[in-house]
């Protein structure tokens, strides 16, 4: 997404690091790795890093930001959640058919066009990148985890309090009663992912961090 504002930390450092040893141990030509987690819990931060470190290591990796692969706009998204309900919240709002064919461009070194989020307007933009020469692509969101093409499917979990109050204060959308019900149903979703990761990172109060 476009005007993101990343917190880097010692643990995001950390989980990065574990993250880039498997990637070096398992790594095969046009890798793909997830990283799934709730809003909050450090996906962007420790996906840039996990770049950073590998770039200095003379592997050319791109970032893919599933949130940007919603069917519905930001700007009409709340207004078709009342309608449809809260039962469509989940995996099934991503455009699986372009995060597909993007991914495909990723592998056959394509220029692919991308849709783009811009934070401060909440309009959907596109963005043209070129594909040649990169090694490794690093596909975060909240469902990343379903990415089939996926090798090392990394999730990161806060406990429950930190979520809800990073989700509330890193939210675009008005924080009401029916963003609260979103947030939950986002919540119970992400969860029940949680048993197709392969690496798992636990931010949890003691700053300690798990991995499978």
């Amino acid at each position: 997404m476009q005007n993101q504002i990343i917190t880097i930390t010692d643990k995001h450092k950390a989980a990065a690091n574990l993250i880039v040893e498997r990637v070096l141990a398992e790594r095969t030509p046009k890798f793909i790795i997830t990283v799934t987690g709730e809003v909050g819990t450090g996906k962007s931060t420790v996906s840039y890093l996990v770049a950073k470190y590998l770039k200095k290591k003379g592997i050319r990796c791109k970032i893919m930001e599933l949130d940007n692969y919603y069917q519905i706009p930001p700007l009409e998204r709340k207004a078709w959640r009342l309608k449809n309900g809260l039962g469509k919240v989940g995996p099934d709002e991503y455009n699986w058919t372009k995060i597909y064919e993007n991914i495909r461009d990723f592998k056959e070194d394509r220029v692919a066009t991308m849709p783009l989020v811009d934070l401060l307007t909440d309009y959907v933009d596109t963005l043209t990148t070129n594909f040649a020469g990169v090694d490794m692509l690093i596909i975060k969101g909240l469902y990343s985890i379903k990415c089939k093409e996926s090798k090392i499917r990394v999730f990161i979990e806060l406990s429950y309090q930190e979520a809800l109050e990073l989700n509330v204060y890193e939210s675009s959308e008005p924080m009401d009663e029916f963003r609260f019900q979103v947030m939950q149903k986002e919540q119970e979703v992400v969860q029940d992912l949680k048993k197709e990761a392969n690496f798992f990172i636990d931010f949890d109060n003691s700053n300690e961090i798990f991995h499978l």
